[in-house]
């Protein structure tokens, strides 16, 4: 990393302008470049690395060793493969892989990709990215944000399949000239990486007192790079590796067994792998710790909500995994977890509450809250007792709406149903449709808090009462239906 740094601007006295005026411009100007410089990066990829070390606090209390989290959100990708990402395209342009125009190609769950493109905005060069369909939207939008094409390929294929995101990337860089597959779960560069960069920055931050290495593998570079460095320099520093179940790095570590029972789709994103990439050095690690799908995400969400760091999938299951582990720890250990990604990678999918509890991930009850933001219509209606059933009748048919509030002056005074109303102009059709809303109303709809539990609406919502009423944060009325409430489930 270069950084361009003579002297701070602003910790230089200011030289008053009338003695510029004495001087004359050009005289000053030569006077002033001696002494007034500026501090500054060459481009946005001098601005890899150097990510600072983060304490955890109420996620790890039951831990007795002190934690802290390598966090590498703040690199200009978000992630950490910002680092082997460039080494890769390095390396590859020093050995002629690629000249100037190429194309880079890459099968990538979404960091590595952005790394690339990153590198490639600066150096001149066209990205191709596949992708699997498991990956986030947001990961897919932002590669395509920097004008990389992105190919989604499924998920539930074997590496050799013609349709896997390997292959097609194997593919694709055969037929393109001038191209360059960085494939980073073999290409050694990806943990060199990590040995020249991410593992002297944790050995001087922790004085080279850490005594463990946490990290989620997928391509294996980090934790293989770093976890060689911090050998060398201690032999005693124990190892970890975060696996997530449907992969095989565990069992192949501790049986020397590539076993195809243990692999099935899983939803983490991240780490685990269906293959043994070149880049995962078993001897290296010294432990495989398995996390679910569902205690990954929930820790994110609560290092989130605890600890004021929004960060990845992978980070909540090493964070999980280490906690599993915390009977192995003791007062006087120092304990790094590296961070690998952003957490708004996955805005859409575990930080939303729908797409957690449809997977069963949340324990907590749907509330009425929950229920509103499902509606489509979010639009609410209402009359006044003064109003004439043919109003009402107009504007429950134009908006396909079956029950309404009676409101005057802002006040719930009454309600009136589709029945109601149906029925009574049937009574006489010519002379009750300019009859007052307030002679055929009933009673007014329960209000409900917005945290009213999903199983407490069934108190008020029966064939008599079909619908409550519900008031938000800001004060607006809501209205909840037995259909809205079919609806949300």
């Amino acid at each position: 990393m270069h950084q361009n740094s003579l002297s701070d601007l602003w910790l230089r006295p200011l030289i008053p302008f009338h003695l510029a005026a004495l001087a004359g411009i050009s005289k000053f100007s030569t006077f002033a470049a001696k002494f007034l410089t500026l501090k500054y990066f060459n481009n946005i990829l001098e601005t890899i690395g150097n990510t600072p070390l983060v304490k955890l606090n109420k996620v790890v209390a039951d831990i007795p060793a002190q934690v802290f989290i390598k966090l590498e959100t703040v690199n200009p990708g978000n992630s950490i493969k910002d680092r082997m990402a460039l080494k890769m395209l390095e390396d590859a342009e020093k050995r002629g892989d690629i000249q100037p125009g190429g194309t880079i190609i890459e099968c990538t769950s979404g960091n590595t990709g952005m790394g690339l493109a990153i590198a490639a905005s600066v150096k001149g060069y066209r990205c191709i990215f596949t992708t699997s369909d498991k990956q986030s939207k947001e990961k897919i939008d932002l590669l395509r944000a920097f004008g990389s094409e992105v190919i989604v390929c499924p998920t539930n294929v074997t590496p050799e399949d013609p349709r896997s995101y390997y292959s097609v990337a194997r593919r694709l860089s055969e037929e393109i000239p001038n191209s360059y597959w960085c494939n980073q779960y073999d290409n050694l560069s990806n943990r060199q990486a990590h040995y020249e960069s991410t593992a002297p920055e944790i050995w001087e931050q922790t004085d080279g007192k850490i005594t463990h290495l946490v990290v989620g593998v997928g391509t294996g570079g980090t934790i293989s790079g770093t976890g060689r460095y911090l050998k060398e320099h201690n032999p005693n520093v124990k190892i970890w590796g975060i696996d997530t179940y449907g992969s095989v790095f565990k069992k192949y570590h501790e049986t020397g067994i590539f076993d195809e029972k243990e692999i099935y789709p899983y939803i983490t994103e991240g780490i685990g792998e269906d293959i043994l990439p070149k880049n995962v050095d078993f001897g290296i690690i010294d432990h495989f710790e398995k996390v679910t799908d569902k205690d990954g995400a929930v820790m994110a969400r609560r290092i989130a909500r605890e600890e004021g760091i929004l960060l990845g999938y992978s980070a909540g299951s090493a964070v999980a995994g280490l906690v599993q582990l915390k009977d192995r720890l003791t007062k006087d250990d120092i304990v790094v977890v590296v961070i690998h990604d952003h957490g708004s990678r996955y805005v859409g999918k575990i930080y939303n509450d729908e797409w957690m509890r449809e997977r069963g991930f949340l324990d907590t009850e749907m509330r009425v809250k929950d229920i509103l933001a499902k509606k489509r219509d979010k639009q609410f209606f209402s009359v006044s007792t003064t109003d004439t059933v043919r109003h009402a009748f107009k504007l429950m048919k134009e908006h396909d709406i079956s029950q309404m509030p009676v409101m005057d002056n802002g006040a719930i005074t009454g309600s009136i149903t589709e029945n109601a109303v149906l029925s009574f102009l049937l009574e006489n059709p010519m002379e009750n449709t300019e009859a007052k809303v307030s002679t055929i109303m009933g009673g007014p709809f329960p209000e409900v808090s917005e945290d009213t539990p999903f199983s407490q609406l069934s108190k008020y919502i029966s064939k008599k009462i079909p619908a409550v009423l519900a008031r938000d944060k800001a004060g607006d009325l809501h209205i909840v239906t037995q259909y809205d409430m079919i609806q949300a489930v």
